[in-house]
């Protein structure tokens, strides 16, 4: 009853136009206050406790739902007007199609009415000019959830400013094991046929290994040119003075297409396998476009990744757990957050400029 008192007098003030206009004024003070600080440009959500929302409340499952895109309306503002340019959130998991059929197409119909109401705030999104990108594998959805999937990126595709990528449906093993493929199929491509010319061609090891190969032609030509000589009749002086010039021209000429068939005789060329390095996966990853993962947040109070963003999760991402369910997370439950990580960063910043200046020393 008291908890049903204190709603009330929420709700009333809440509606009561003094309160909602300094309630306004406060939010915008306080975003502009983080946009002073350095401001993550890559936070990613794990949008945990819609379900329990519900049944803490007796709502309807749907209806917890819908007050989770309504959180998710108020973060992405927040986000995008204190200068975040990517937020990337988790929608739908792979491992969720394992569960019973009956279960997984409530799911896939609840998916496909979130990506609904994701393109209904599409006013909010034009206004920072964000785009949305499916991000996961389009090969287990069914067509009427694409055509969602495609309404919601074909309605923002125009904007360049910030991205919404909304992880559907996801896992990051799959996203690893996809992105090691790809990086297999470019490394065993000959380069000749490479659709987009890589900068690998140039490594270090690749040059190296063309200047031994050019080195042993020309040691096969000198070789070749030495026992032609042995082989050969004297000549005159004169003879020699005449053929001196013809006998280095030929020799010239003849290098030229011993190099082209030695190439040919080696086979097709390779991108050098030992210049794969974490940045190579990286850019075959399907944020690989993206910042680095600033900041990442799970609500509801369960503190594992769940298979989410493993790979983009570095020494520098900051990892936090909250005990609100995602409905209830707001400006109120994200500030604490984003003060706390601009503190953390001022320190590692300093630290790394402190290292620097001991190095000059």
């Amino acid at each position: 009853m008291a908890s049903l008192h204190r709603s009330g007098i929420s709700k009333w003030l809440a509606s009561f136009p003094p309160f909602a206009w300094a309630v306004r004024e406060l939010r915008e003070l306080l975003i502009g206050a983080l946009r002073q600080g350095p401001v993550p440009q890559h936070v990613a959500f794990v949008m945990d406790g819609n379900r329990r929302f519900a049944r803490e409340r007796h709502i309807e499952t749907v209806e917890g739902h819908n007050m989770g895109s309504e959180a998710l309306a108020r973060i992405l503002e927040v986000c995008y007007k204190s200068g975040v340019k990517v937020v990337t959130i988790y929608a739908f998991s792979i491992e969720n199609f394992k569960r019973s059929k009956h279960e997984v197409d409530a799911l896939m119909a609840m998916a496909k009415l979130k990506l609904g109401q994701v393109s209904q705030h599409g006013a909010l999104l034009d206004r920072y000019g964000a785009s949305i990108r499916i991000i996961g594998q389009r090969d287990h959805l069914k067509p009427d959830v694409l055509a969602a999937i495609d309404k919601a990126v074909a309605m923002t595709a125009h904007n360049n400013k910030a991205i919404l990528n909304v992880c559907f449906p996801y896992t990051s093993r799959e996203e690893i094991t996809t992105a090691v493929k790809s990086t297999v199929e470019q490394f065993s491509t000959p380069i000749d046929t490479l659709s987009t010319p890589s900068k690998r061609t140039f490594s270090e090891s690749h040059i190296t290994q063309h200047l031994r190969k050019q080195m042993l032609g020309e040691d096969q030509d000198a070789t070749a040119g030495h026992e032609m000589s042995r082989s050969a009749s004297p000549l005159s002086s004169k003879e020699a003075k005449s053929g001196e010039s013809n006998h280095s021209s030929s020799t010239s000429t003849a290098m030229d297409p011993l190099e082209k068939g030695d190439t040919h005789a080696s086979g097709p060329t390779f991108l050098d396998p030992e210049t794969i390095t974490a940045e190579t996966l990286n850019s075959h990853m399907l944020t690989a476009d993206a910042p680095p993962l600033d900041l990442l947040i799970r609500t509801s109070g369960v503190e594992r990744l769940s298979d989410f963003m493993l790979w983009q999760c570095h020494q520098d991402t900051s990892i936090v757990f909250l005990e609100c369910l995602w409905p209830e997370f707001d400006l109120w439950h994200f500030l604490p957050v984003m003060i706390e990580w601009q503190w953390q960063r001022k320190k590692l910043l300093e630290e790394q400029k402190n290292r620097g200046s001991s190095k000059n020393d």
